[in-house]
């Protein structure tokens, strides 16, 4: 069986209600990738099989996050926008950097 994102949530593990409550997908039971037989049938990955397929989900959720734009480096605090002062009309961490 090949491991490949699953086509309900598109690799998520979840959705939204409509009220904005998060759900679990009930086709990965969360985890955003399934199972694929040579049938081309889609299965929930069971929770003990984790171990076993960690570095290959891990691979498999770097590059979903890379097609969305992620560049793999997180920013310091003070470098993210919705941080410095022309969204909060103050520098929050001016005090940090002296």
């Amino acid at each position: 069986m090949t491991i490949v994102r699953c086509p309900s949530c598109d690799g998520f593990g979840w959705f939204e209600d409509e009220i904005g409550l998060g759900e679990d997908c009930d086709w990965c039971a969360g985890a955003g990738y399934v199972y694929r037989d040579a049938a081309g049938r889609d299965q929930p990955i069971p929770p003990q099989a984790y171990p076993q397929v960690a570095d290959q989900l891990e691979m498999l959720e770097a590059e979903r996050l890379r097609e969305l734009g992620y560049q793999g480096v997180a920013k310091k605090p003070w470098q993210q926008q919705i941080r410095q002062g022309t969204l909060l009309g103050r520098d929050p961490y001016a005090d940090d950097r002296q």
